[in-house]
């Protein structure tokens, strides 16, 4: 049972529309969004890298920042302004160039203030995460 006040497609146009500097670039896919849950790919590119041949952390932790916000909007609609408060990192092993990083973001605990979230990031087919990521969400009053 899905409880998502947004769609896949109702997602993708509201960010393409409110947050096109994250989303309008077309490199994150939202592959799925149920309001409780969310997959989304950032298809690889060289930009992601840093030296050593590894995904950089500034990249993991925007995509994870990035998927946080969508779950978070699959479960309340079209909330622009719910910020991120705090973001947590635990990098796990080397991401593999060449390969997309996927994101896959859960919700908590959703109350009327705060959300907060946990996030697997993941390097291609592999399982292993390469980073787990906690966050919580401020949601403005209504």
């Amino acid at each position: 049972m899905t409880i998502a006040k947004m769609t896949v497609a109702q997602l993708e146009e509201f960010l393409s529309a409110e947050f096109p500097q994250a989303f309008g670039i077309g490199d994150i896919l939202i592959e799925a969004a149920d309001g409780i849950s969310c997959r989304l790919r950032q298809r690889y590119s060289d930009l992601m890298l840093r030296p050593g041949g590894t995904i950089s952390g500034p990249t993991l932790m925007a995509l994870a920042d990035f998927a946080m916000y969508v779950v978070l909007l699959s479960a309340i609609g079209p909330v622009g302004l719910a910020v991120t408060t705090n973001l947590n990192i635990n990098f796990l092993r080397k991401g593999v160039p060449g390969q997309d990083v996927l994101a896959a973001a859960r919700l908590l605990k959703l109350g009327k203030r705060l959300a907060v979230g946990e996030v697997n990031l993941l390097s291609g087919s592999s399982s292993d995460p390469i980073a787990h990521v906690t966050a919580t969400y401020s949601i403005p009053v209504a």
